[in-house]
């Protein structure tokens, strides 16, 4: 029988979907779960983008521009310039989902072997993306008692080589909600412009910053204009996951274009997803406000319950709607596993993803899982009351 190939082999499983066929099986038991394992919005799509997909009045749906529709990529442009970073039309790639964009990003900027250096929990599937394009991510370790902070810059610059050619970024950072300060960006861009790195920022969670926080994209730091490559989707911003629509956003003219070949090798990018992310752009700022108050109490509710139980710990995030904690248990991937196969509680239990999936380095996170709090607090108080009751009965309970 012919074999997978080796990067078949290497790509690893998702952290956060691999436990499906357990809750598929505590479901046909009857179980109600709580998924607090993926960042899927639980918030209402803007009526503006689904009364776009509403009203189409198409005969065809035809190609897009492989660059993405021009109408969307001058709004997205003009959106960009409202937000103070200053880019044209041509500097965006559109591309089906962000996920899309950090591949097309790495393989752009990197050649097989090369490494990118990110702070890690990291998003999980930089670790796959690194598979697909054949290079290799290099971890700098971030620690809970830390909140997650950016590691020194000296153990960043420890891990730079011959073969170093970017970093890479999530802020506001999936998997733990921690927000990077001016500052600390201006340290990265030092490192980027002494070592003539590209800084591929990740900035899907732009819009989840809280308690007044702001956020500082990498695109306004000034000095290494050439070397940002932007990531980032409309997913989380307008709910809209299920669309796929992200861009690359960079003034590199190098870079674009050749991120640009690898658009034209899959054609175009979705062309109603486009669509409803252009109509997006015209989403009332009330949205957002309203969007901002509920994650807010969300998650002064889900810090302020899991600090509460004993062994647990919960660091605030700043942004975006995750936070990775720390769990008095052996083994976050049994325990999840557990959950779903073993434990009930009035007929219900709650689904995590292990913290395992987030790290590069072998062995991390063994006891930590990340939680997404997109439930709103009413299913969030039975899920942290379920979870305190299984961490009571939880065989491997250390």
């Amino acid at each position: 029988m012919p074999t997978i190939s080796d990067r078949g082999r290497a790509i690893p499983a998702s952290p956060i979907r691999k436990l499906a066929p357990y809750a598929d099986e505590a479901r046909r038991k009857g179980r109600k779960i709580y998924h607090l394992n993926i960042g899927q919005p639980d918030i209402p799509t803007p009526d503006v983008a689904l009364n776009a997909i509403r009203n189409i009045d198409l005969k065809v749906l035809a190609y897009s521009h492989s660059a993405g529709n021009e109408s969307y990529r001058r709004r997205l442009a003009e959106f960009y310039r409202s937000i103070g970073i200053d880019v044209e039309y041509t500097d965006i790639l559109i591309t089906t989902g962000g996920s899309e964009a950090i591949l097309f990003g790495l393989m752009s900027c990197l050649n097989p072997g090369e490494e990118v250096i990110t702070p890690e929990p990291l998003y999980a599937n930089y670790n796959g993306f690194a598979v697909g394009a054949g290079i290799k991510i290099v971890p700098v370790t971030s620690y809970i008692t830390d909140d997650f902070a950016l590691p020194p810059i000296k153990e960043i610059e420890k891990r730079i080589t011959p073969k170093t050619k970017g970093i890479i970024i999530c802020n506001p950072n999936n998997p733990t909600g921690y927000l990077y300060s001016r500052e600390e960006l201006h340290l990265l861009a030092e490192i980027a412009r002494d070592h003539d790195l590209f800084l591929f920022s990740d900035e899907a969670y732009r819009d989840f910053c809280y308690d007044g926080a702001e956020h500082v994209s990498a695109m306004t730091l000034t000095g290494i204009e050439n070397n940002v490559v932007l990531l980032d989707s409309v997913s989380k911003r307008y709910s809209e996951c299920g669309i796929r629509i992200g861009a690359l956003v960079t003034r590199n003219r190098e870079v674009i274009s050749t991120a640009l070949k690898f658009g034209q090798a899959r054609l175009s990018p979705p062309g109603l997803g486009q669509i409803a992310a252009e109509a997006s752009i015209d989403t009332s700022p009330d949205y957002f406000i309203e969007v901002n108050r509920e994650y807010t109490a969300r998650r002064n509710f889900m810090v302020e319950a899991l600090n509460k139980i004993p062994g647990v710990y919960c660091p605030k995030p700043k942004g975006a709607f995750y936070t990775v904690v720390k769990l008095p248990v052996d083994d976050s991937d049994k325990f999840a596993r557990w959950l779903l196969e073993e434990f009930e509680f009035n007929n219900q239990t709650v689904m995590v993803a292990p913290a395992t999936g987030f790290y590069s380095t072998s062995g991390l996170g063994k006891n930590e899982v990340r939680i997404a709090y997109v439930l709103k607090i009413e299913d969030l108080k039975n899920a942290m009351e379920t979870l305190a009751e299984a961490l009571k009965v939880y065989p491997g309970r250390v």
